[in-house]
């Protein structure tokens, strides 16, 4: 039987280049956190979970650890930042960065 370490050939999604050519330590740690919910995302497509499904609780955990680290005004101020910021190209991960 192969282990799921065996069966690796992923589709990672959330995967980006380098923000810069030395990045910040909290880059690094942000980097990582991503190929590390890349590979679950991959894991629970492999399992039959649709991409709007995850993607939809994916928001909610994040939202909801937000709050309770934050509070709920700074939360929201957070989120309401987010339109322009989606307007901006930021989230799009076919964007081609110069």
């Amino acid at each position: 039987m192969l282990t799921r370490a065996a069966m690796v050939t992923r589709k990672s999604l959330f995967i980006t280049t380098a923000e810069s050519s030395a990045p910040s330590s909290e880059q690094s740690e942000r980097q990582l956190a991503l190929e590390y919910l890349a590979e679950a995302w991959n894991w629970a497509e492999d399992d039959g979970v649709e991409s709007t499904s995850l993607a939809h609780a994916s928001l909610f955990a994040a939202l909801a650890t937000l709050v309770k680290m934050h509070g709920d005004e700074a939360a929201a101020e957070m989120v309401a930042m987010l339109p322009d910021r989606i307007r901006a190209g930021e989230y799009n991960l076919e964007r081609t960065v110069q």
